[in-house]
């Protein structure tokens, strides 16, 4: 280990919004100590003597300091162009009628299959560097473009390549429950033995994966179907997550929750059966507003009755090709407040503490507390609500990762 990595850093009058750590906002200045890449001490400015001020220090005068961001759910890896489809829903057709046609899910999975490694890693690449741009230093990629063994595995290789080009921490999540592959049509329970005699057992085996998700929904996968994939997942040692109760309630949720499932995303149709056993579970719910948004649905997530139940809501940007194309977790926070109904405290913790742990990392990332890594941000703001009031007007002064300006 370097020197410059392991010597102490510090960042001094910093105002901190810890997000659930020991701190909320405040007008209060402290200190904040790194050491090998992890934050060692918080303390009070009016506690720390200008002479214990590391040679290695950073004075913010004043700045606002937030935990780095975390983008929980993305489709971040593919390659392909939908924004025909797009114009397609513009002009009236829905997202079930176009996914009949051919088009949806498939047509992504079909330029993907046909593209390679490097070229699907050339295409992710500025997709990646515009999250970081403004302020995510962790990311998770879902594969489930691929949907044969050798493409989910090549998708999932690729997601674990992405982070050491751009200062990203990576979680990739094996989605081969997207949808049914052509050449499984008519056959959706033989895919699903497929996924869980051999798609699963081969990304466990290589460490390709930290979760397993499905899409449980009429055009996708029944719930009995879900419960096998979990079952195998659970068999090789790896957690789920899953897309429920967007377009219809399949008692998805329910059933994630029974399995401890890390998280449970869209949720548009969710309901209070659900919402009950995911407070019960300690499943987060992650909210995705951008989805939401252009498909022009109607019925939003039950955010009160999460609120009221205790239920942590993530809020992610579901970056995919044909229903999210946004590449913007700021215009996520902005959107859950202005479409979904959180306040802007709460969409800030949507992308740090909750999402943090949507990905099974609660207590190592998404709040400015001791102990965890330091990936943090620098922002010329006069409050953190600034950060979902307003769009594309401010970006960190610093980014913070490892302890390392990026």
């Amino acid at each position: 280990m370097d020197s410059a990595f392991s010597r102490d850093r510090c960042w001094v009058n910093a105002r901190l919004a810890a997000t659930g750590g020991e701190f909320t906002p405040s007008g209060a200045r402290h200190a904040v100590v790194v050491k090998n890449g992890r934050i060692t001490a918080l303390r009070p400015m009016d506690q720390m003597a200008r002479a214990e001020w590391p040679d290695d220090t950073v004075d913010v005068g004043g700045a606002w300091v937030t935990p780095g961001l975390i983008d929980c759910h993305t489709h971040l890896v593919w390659a392909g162009n939908r924004s025909g489809e797009i114009v397609r829903r513009f002009q009236g057709s829905s997202y079930a009628e176009i996914a009949k046609a051919g088009g949806g899910i498939l047509a992504t999975v079909r330029a993907t299959r046909a593209a390679t490694a490097d070229e699907l890693l050339e295409q992710a690449l500025p997709r990646l560097q515009a999250l970081a741009a403004e302020g995510v230093t962790t990311i998770e990629i879902k594969s489930g473009y691929g949907l044969t063994l050798a493409d989910e595995l090549k998708m999932l290789r690729v997601a674990r390549c992405l982070g050491a080009l751009a200062h990203v921490n990576i979680r990739s999540t094996l989605l081969a429950a997207h949808a049914v592959p052509p050449e499984f049509c008519g056959r959706a329970d033989d895919y699903v033995t497929h996924i869980c005699e051999e798609i699963i057992p081969a990304a466990a085996a290589e460490n390709l994966a930290d979760a397993v998700d499905v899409f449980c929904e009429h055009l996708a996968f029944s719930p009995a179907q879900c419960e096998r994939v979990f079952a195998a997942a659970h068999q090789h040692g790896l957690p789920v997550k899953g897309h429920m109760e967007q377009l219809s309630n399949l008692g998805g949720s329910q059933l994630a929750a029974r399995f401890n499932a890390l998280s449970v995303d869209h949720l548009e149709h969710l309901d209070q059966a659900g919402v009950d056993a995911l407070a019960a579970a300690g499943t987060v719910a992650v909210l995705l507003p951008g989805a939401f948004y252009l498909l022009r649905q109607t019925q939003p997530p039950p955010v009160a009755a999460l609120r009221a139940a205790g239920v942590p809501m993530a809020v992610a940007t579901d970056l995919n090709p044909g229903t999210s194309p946004f590449a913007s977790l700021r215009l996520m926070m902005n959107l859950a407040c202005v479409l979904l109904g959180l306040t802007p405290d709460e969409a800030l913790a949507g992308v740090t503490l909750h999402a943090a742990r949507a990905l099974g990392l609660n207590g190592q990332l998404g709040q400015l507390a001791l102990g965890q890594q330091a990936d943090f941000l620098v922002w010329d703001i006069s409050h953190p609500a600034e950060l979902a009031c307003e769009f594309g007007m401010t970006k960190p002064r610093q980014r913070v990762f490892k302890g390392t300006i990026t």
